[in-house]
Formats: C-alpha cells, structure tokens, sequence
C-alpha cells in the first residue's frame, strides 16, 4: 500500500498556513467551507481570528460547525451564533451553524456500531470541505484532530448525541445515560468520520485535512474550563488523508523530548483514543502509514 503524504511545518503563522495549503496541490472548487471548533464560551485553545483568518478569507470560505449535544452556550443556533461572533470567526467570514436549519442522515458502511450519520442540513450546501482541526487533547475521546472534526463536528446536535450513545440513541436529553464501552465511542467516531468521506466522493466533492497543533492542552475546545498547555506547540500538518494526518500528530507527541507530553499521553492512552486510527484505517478511510514533507 503506498504511504500516504503528510506535509508539515514548525512555523505556526497566518502565512505558513497558506504555505502548507497550497502544497497540498488541490484547487478547491465552487462553495468552500471550512469545520473548525469556534470552542465553548470559556475555552481559550480554539483556533484564532488572526491566525486563521487570511487563510479562510483567500479561499472565500465559510465556516462550518454544529450545535453541541451537552448543555452549554452552544447548543442552539441564536447562542452558539454569540459565542462564534465572541471568539472572532464572524470577523472574517459568514459563519454557518449547518444544523440550526435541520439535518440528514448518510449512511454508514460496514459499521459495527452506527447505522448513519446525522449531519447538519446546511452540509450540504458546500461543494469543498476543509477540516480544519485544532490538534489537542480531549475528555472522551483521548485527543482530537481531523477524526474527530469530521465525527463529531459535522454530526448534528442528535447525530453527536447518535455517536456518543455508539448508534443506541439520537436524543441528547437521554443518550449520555446509554452505557457503552469506551472502544464502542471510539470506533462510533471513526465510522461517522468515514461516512462523511463517502458522502462527499460519491457527491463529487472535495475536501483537505489541516491541524493546527498549538496550544495544547489535555482539554478540548469544547471545554469551558480548559486548562492550559502543557507542551510546546509541534506545527501543522497538512493531507488528503485524515488517518495519516491525525497518526502524525500522534507520532509528533510521542517522539517530543518536551516532559509535559506524559500528560497528553495519559490522557490519550487512558481514553484508547490512539484505537480510532486503526479503525478507521480498517473502514478504508485512510493509511497510518505516510512520509512526512517537511516544507519549512
């Protein structure tokens, strides 16, 4: 099987983002959106205006996100609209809540967990996807890149209720109180991130992987109490394939000489948040193999 490629720079600017975009050789066509976490009201990781701002605006995008399952300033359009415009993303580009409108289903192939994904009605208004992830730690499911961008972030309110209850429940009021094994939400969001893969190839639409992989901290985005990083930042990764890209954000932890990596592991390791890679690898939807390019 051949490696798939992984561009990288340790430059993390406004300019070095273009950079590695445009090494990617993809001219992104027609409506362009772009997933990010816009972060809870109260998180301090997510990514900024002025970094990622020239970036979106070159490419006449929109952002993308959905509204939370938990309760939280996120959880409906008219709030989360608030926190996106509190945290800047509305200062440089339209910003679309994708599910304040309703959602769809698209199926899940071969899932041992999910039947479909739920996703944000307005998903489908995009002819080009970018997943634009900031690389972290995470609660639930150990660290989040563009795996979990594309899972959970594109799910809808009731799909990420869907994915987090491993396909038992679609009703955010009820399906955090769904038992499950932890390797059953991790390979819930491996599925869903698959699903939308498919979804855009059979639609003939395109999309491209970057991780921003600053600030990080064992908490997500979507934490209002986040803590602060505890490692220096690595870079940004750069692919057409989500497993190589997350895998190399991983491999980067890991291989860092920097002491404070221990408790990005433990958080990972304890969540099995590394099991999504070969999962998602076995669902076809990408390689853990790939050769780092590093642009700089």
């Amino acid at each position: 099987m051949n490696k798939s490629i992984v561009y990288f720079t340790k430059e993390i600017t406004p300019e070095s983002l273009i950079k590695i975009y445009e090494k990617l050789g993809v001219e992104l066509k027609g409506k362009i959106g772009v997933k990010v976490s816009t972060g809870e009201d109260g998180a301090k990781g997510y990514l900024k205006a002025d970094l990622i701002g020239p970036f979106v605006k070159m490419l006449n995008g929109t952002i993308l996100e959905c509204n939370t399952a938990y309760p939280g300033a996120r959880n409906n359009k008219e709030d989360h609209m608030k926190v996106a415009e509190k945290h800047g993303f509305t200062s440089f580009a339209e910003v679309d809540i994708m599910d304040g409108d309703g959602e769809f289903k698209i199926p899940v192939k071969n899932g041992k967990h999910l039947k479909y994904d739920i996703v944000g009605d307005n998903f489908k208004n995009y002819d080009s996807i970018v997943n634009l992830a900031h690389g972290k730690g995470h609660a639930m499911g150990g660290f989040g890149a563009n795996l979990k961008n594309q899972s959970i972030g594109i799910a809808s309110r009731n799909g990420k209720a869907y994915i987090h209850s491993c396909g038992q429940d679609e009703n955010p009021d009820t399906a955090w109180g769904r038992p499950y094994e932890q390797i059953e939400f991790i390979e819930s969001m491996a599925e869903a991130a698959t699903a939308v893969a498919d979804y855009l190839k059979e639609n003939n639409k395109q999309i491209v992987y970057i991780t921003i992989m600053n600030a990080l901290s064992v908490d997500c985005d979507c934490d209002a109490h986040q803590g602060n990083p505890v490692m220096g930042d690595l870079g940004i990764v750069a692919s057409l394939d989500p497993v190589a890209n997350d895998q190399a954000f991983i491999d980067m932890i890991w291989n860092s000489n920097d002491p404070g990596k221990e408790e990005l592991i433990e958080r990972i390791d304890s969540r099995l948040g590394r099991e999504i890679l070969p999962y998602a690898e076995s669902l076809g939807l990408g390689s853990t193999k790939y050769e780092l390019v590093n642009i700089d």
